[in-house]
Formats: C-alpha cells, structure tokens, sequence
C-alpha cells in the first residue's frame, strides 16, 4: 500500500490498548484477525448481492474492532461502508456506490493486520490444518 505506517495506525491507541490488555493483548490480536477476515468475507458477499442490509452489521463490527486497536484508517472504511449501507437501507437503494470501497477493504485489512502483527512481535505464518487440505493464517 501506498499508504504510511501512519496513516493505518494511530500507535498511541494501539500502545493503549497492548498496555490495557497486558498479557491479552496477543490474543485479541488473534480474535480482531479472526472476525476481521469473517467480516470482510460477509462485507464482500454482501456487496455481490447488492444488498445493502447486510453490508451494516460485519461494518460496524469492523469499524468497532478496529478503532480498539489503533487500526484508524480501516476504521474510517468500515465507517463509510457501514453509514452509507444504513443509508441505502433507509432510502431503499442499491448500495452500488460503495463498490470503490468494498474493493479497497481486503487490501487495507490485510495491510493493517502486517502492521500490527510486526509491532506485536507475532508475525503470520501458514500452518496446514487437518489433512492439509485447510490453510490458516497464525501466529509462531
């Protein structure tokens, strides 16, 4: 991404919360990728369903996780997404006009989740789950 350290995460909140949550941190860490991925999954199928509905809730949630953890600018996005979704429910309106950012919102998450984990000291590892037919995102 084009986009500096500075501009995905404000460090002073993420320091905030790695303060706050102690020996936790690295686990909220691990449930913000975990539902993170889960709500960019439901915000991306929602829009190829074009419904705008469906849209709000995985927002919100992202927005709401995100801001915990310092991750500002994914914050901002799912805000968009989320009180335009609210918007074209109210007006009964194709959410169409979020295309633009449903697009930008795997990127960025995925941008974001880089940062925090270099910062956390926990960096992502592909570990084979099962038989190996499941991949999953971890940490060592």
């Amino acid at each position: 991404m084009a986009e500096s350290d500075g501009a995905l995460v404000d460090w002073t909140a993420y320091h905030r919360a790695q303060a706050e949550l102690g020996g936790d941190f690295v686990r909220i860490l691990g449930y913000f990728r975990e539902d993170g991925v889960k709500s960019v999954g439901a915000i991306e199928e929602a829009m190829r369903h074009r419904c705008a509905a469906a849209l709000v809730l995985p927002a919100h949630t992202l927005k709401g996780d995100s801001v915990q953890l310092g991750a500002t600018r994914l914050s901002s996005l799912a805000e968009v997404v989320e009180m335009t979704a609210r918007r074209c429910v109210e007006r009964h309106e194709s959410p169409d006009e979020l295309l633009e950012e449903v697009v930008q919102m795997r990127p960025l998450f995925q941008a974001t989740m880089t940062l925090l984990n270099q910062a956390a000291g926990q960096p992502l590892i592909r570990r084979p789950q099962g038989f190996g037919r499941k991949v999953v995102f971890g940490q060592v």
